[in-house]
């Protein structure tokens, strides 16, 4: 490939199909995920109607195989569709992120054909809004504190416990979701992973969290288990393997959560810039000023920083493996303080607006806030770092 091969490379959109899939994105975010993202966020509502048609345009399978549905396609896809939607609707964008790679791709990877023939199409299409159930009311970062547990009784598991703060627990305040990867203690230090529908006599729906900080347009909300029965062919992996479950699937969860974050930076750089440009203040537009400049610069710069990072991580994870936890934590780690430094910054380049609810920035910057602690907060980070990096100080250079 020579030097001008090169420069025409875009690793944002690499191949063709990343270039329509872009385009897509972007009518798609206009004409549709606009329009209705401050309403859905202040009546703290999902759009179920929004979700079914992003199932029809094909974004909610991006990464399943195309026998199963989906687009077939990788890591790359699923940051396109997780920056885009998220400079309009991060709640949204979380919604779809905790169905198709929480839930969708862990099955897809994770689970055996039979299991994969019975979700995933329903998964790629909408039929099902599903998601995953990790955190515990006294659980979270600490995986192995779980208390809720899978008793082996014959040809099933009895699945007993709480969880908590679940994206798409409940798709309203009465009607859960339809299907979770549920993990639970099967042992003194090990974990299982477990398909289970809320179908399922003994699954219930508790509280529905409301008055949230951010990302309101997504329902997070409590699953309750009372002895739900779940057939041993419902287990993802043998008993015991629930963790490298776990890992295979935090990976590409913690790069779409930093791909959230590079999102809301765009959005809150372009706002800015546009108030920039049309405010003035002693006699002069804003952009004048050195204060509104350095804030427009160093969130830009910071912007596009994040950006390449995430979709550099992107182009070289692969979906199926482990041990990309370096690239992955680092990711979310500068780009969830990226959007959040974005958006503090955006509020107070537009001053008094910047705070109303009239302008997008307070929104994002509610937003904002949980991605430096949903998926692994910083400090989780900076511990996996820290220990990634002693082990194998060559990976500085890679």
């Amino acid at each position: 490939m020579s030097a001008n091969d090169w420069r025409g490379f875009d690793l944002t959109a690499p191949t063709p199909e990343h270039a329509l899939l872009a385009d897509t994105l972007r009518e798609f975010v206009t004409r549709e995920v606009e329009p209705q993202a401050a309403a859905h966020d202040r009546e703290e509502r999902f759009n179920h109607a929004l979700f079914r048609r992003a199932g029809q345009l094909g974004l909610l399978g991006v990464t399943i195989p195309e026998e199963y549905g989906g687009a077939g396609l990788d890591a790359t896809a699923v940051v396109q569709i997780c920056e885009a939607l998220s400079s309009s609707d991060p709640g949204f964008a979380l919604s779809m992120l905790a169905h198709a790679v929480l839930f969708a791709q862990n099955v897809n990877v994770n689970g055996n054909e039979r299991q994969k023939k019975h979700v995933l199409p329903r998964a790629a299409s909408g039929e099902w809004i599903g998601g995953l159930c990790m955190t515990e009311p006294e659980a979270g970062t600490d995986i192995l504190a779980m208390r809720c547990r899978a008793e082996r009784d014959g040809d099933v598991y009895v699945l007993n416990g709480i969880k908590t703060f679940i994206t798409n627990g409940g798709i309203d305040e009465h009607t859960p979701g339809d299907a979770f990867v549920v993990y639970a203690a099967t042992g003194e230090r090990s974990l299982s992973a477990f398909l289970v529908e809320s179908s399922m006599p003994g699954f219930s729906l508790g509280q529905k969290w409301k008055d949230k900080l951010g990302m309101r347009s997504s329902t997070t909300s409590e699953l309750i288990f009372d002895g739900v029965r779940v057939p041993v062919e419902n287990r993802l992996g043998e008993e015991g393997q629930g963790t490298l479950a776990m890992m295979r699937n935090l990976e590409i969860e913690r790069l779409t959560l930093a791909a959230m974050s590079v999102g809301i930076a765009r959005r809150c750089v372009e706002v800015m810039l546009a108030y920039a440009n049309q405010r003035k203040s002693f006699g002069v537009l804003i952009r004048e000023h050195g204060q509104v400049q350095r804030y427009v610069a160093e969130s830009f710069a910071e912007y596009r920083a994040a950006r390449v990072l995430v979709y550099e991580t992107a182009r070289r994870m692969d979906l199926s493996a482990v041990g990309q936890r370096v690239d992955a934590d680092a990711a979310k780690l500068f780009a969830s303080q990226v959007g959040k430094r974005a958006a503090d910054a955006a509020i107070q380049v537009l001053g008094g607006y910047g705070y109303m609810g009239e302008y997008v920035v307070e929104r994002l910057w509610r937003d904002a806030k949980l991605l430096e602690i949903g998926g692994g907060t910083l400090e989780a980070h900076h511990k996996n770092l820290i220990k990634d990096l002693s082990q194998d100080p060559s990976r500085i250079g890679r």
